[in-house]
């Protein structure tokens, strides 16, 4: 399990790949951002993007799993205050791999509560090109370490 203190700032980890598909894209969008470039292959096709593409949104939420599946689900969180700078560089689209890197910036110990810390990180998502695709700054919460372990 990891703590706060094992955290450095300036750590850069690379989290997995995943390979985005045409269902899962119009699945996501019917759901939760019905616009016509992420559900309607002719009306992609029309806009100013020449296809269909994924919804922000979507592509934040499979960065995010990536991230549970990797460093998160191992360690000590504890949730998150936030996200800022959320960005969307280029349109992902069916047949795109995603990959994702945190970088630490920044931790200090929570004023409020001694039992953790805080710990600021950007996230940026690459497509198979290694382009940036996505990035935002997230501000997590990470149990400090009992006195004595």
């Amino acid at each position: 399990m990891e703590y706060y203190e094992d955290i450095e700032v300036g750590d850069v980890t690379e989290h997995g790949s995943r390979t985005v598909t045409k269902a899962e894209i119009v699945e996501f969008a019917t759901q939760y951002d019905p616009q016509s470039f992420h559900v309607d292959e002719e009306a992609a096709a029309e806009s100013p993007y020449g296809g269909l593409i994924a919804s922000g949104w979507h592509t934040a939420s499979l960065c995010m799993r990536m991230l549970v599946d990797s460093v998160l689900g191992e360690r000590a969180g504890m949730g998150a205050l936030g996200v800022d700078e959320l960005r969307w560089y280029r349109p992902v689209r069916p047949g795109d791999t995603l990959s994702i890197e945190t970088e630490v910036l920044e931790k200090r110990p929570s004023e409020s509560d001694p039992s953790r810390g805080h710990v600021r990180s950007r996230v940026t998502g690459y497509n198979q090109d290694g382009e940036e695709v996505i990035s935002w700054v997230g501000l997590g919460l990470v149990a400090r370490r009992e006195a004595g372990e």
